[in-house]
């Protein structure tokens, strides 16, 4: 089947709406406890504390219920103080969310944090093969990807020594350098979709052995640990935010600091979209040569290219 890049809908009109909805929900229970106090103070006062003083069974049952409230909300209250170092931990380090579990909920929370960026203008990517971080319609960044402008990825080159390494270690079988190139023809295919709609896309690829896969889309970051052995959907997920206050505070900065270097490291092959080939550049930006990617071939053009942005600023600062 067919697939399509979708058009992001529109999330700032649905955010408002929804925190809207939340206010308007707060002020009619407060003001429904309000209303009711003193009727509940009525019925407590003179209807069930007569018949619970002349029935043990119930005055018993009180007890209990009483104790057993006052229990969890003195223990609710000492897991606070005690989580309040926690809590001022992550926010020294402009930690916004973290998850272990990919559960439904997980992946929907964190789809909308992804979506929260009000149209970022620069996505920049370094991952293994980009399948599951924008390839697949249901991805955290698929979305994110059709509304940018500039879109720089870096993938690991399938012809190196590390992806032959990092596919042995992964004791799923199904795991292997053909199915690492699908991914990554699958991943060239949606770029190039974007490439032809207007979009300034770079792909670059890599060699050495990932430590982090990053995510930058606007003022917030993803990362993951690319742990040996292992898959990187399966490792623990962590999102950073720039704080403007205090820019230099908190992961937001190093972890943006290590795409790009990584990014302007010399000898990383750019890929050609129109020629589908990887170009080799020296110092001064000379080109050296040229080298077809194989495995790469017109009829697997999955994707169609989306109508081309409206009022989009062509220029574009260098970082």
């Amino acid at each position: 089947m067919r697939q399509y890049i979708r058009r992001r809908p529109y999330h700032d009109l649905l955010n408002w709406l929804r925190h809207g909805l939340q206010h308007i929900v707060i002020a009619l229970l407060s003001v429904g406890i309000a209303f009711s106090l003193p009727a509940a103070a009525q019925y407590v006062l003179f209807e069930w504390w007569p018949k619970t003083q002349t029935d043990s069974h119930s005055l018993l049952a009180t007890e209990i219920g009483l104790s057993v409230i006052l229990v969890l909300l003195f223990n609710a209250l000492q897991t606070v103080w005690h989580s309040r170092h926690m809590v001022a931990a992550a926010r020294s380090a402009s930690l916004v969310y973290a998850t272990d579990a990919r559960t439904g909920l997980s992946r929907k929370k964190a789809k909308l944090l992804a979506q929260e960026s009000s149209s970022p203008r620069d996505v920049f990517i370094l991952t293994i093969t980009g399948l599951d971080t924008f390839v697949d319609p249901d991805s955290l960044f698929h979305d994110v990807l059709d509304t940018a402008y500039e879109i720089r990825v870096m993938l690991l080159d399938p012809r190196s020594e590390t992806a032959s390494r990092h596919v042995e270690a992964i004791p799923d079988q199904s795991v292997n350098l053909q199915s690492m190139r699908d991914e990554i023809a699958a991943s060239i295919s949606y770029l190039t979709a974007l490439h032809k709609a207007g979009k300034r896309v770079t792909l670059k690829f890599y060699e050495h052995e990932p430590l982090w896969k990053v995510v930058v889309v606007g003022d917030r970051v993803w990362v993951q640990h690319c742990h040996h052995g292992f898959e990187v959907k399966q490792q623990p997920e962590y999102v950073f935010a720039l704080q403007t206050i205090a820019p230099r505070q908190g992961f937001f900065v190093p972890f943006y600091t290590y795409f790009l270097d990584h990014w302007n490291e010399r000898g990383h092959p750019v890929y050609d979209f129109e020629t589908r080939e990887l170009v080799y550049q020296e110092v001064g930006e000379n080109e050296t040569k040229r080298v077809p990617l194989h495995f790469v071939d017109e009829s697997d053009d999955l994707f169609e290219a989306p109508a081309a942005p409206q009022n989009v600023a062509l220029e574009t600062s260098d970082l």
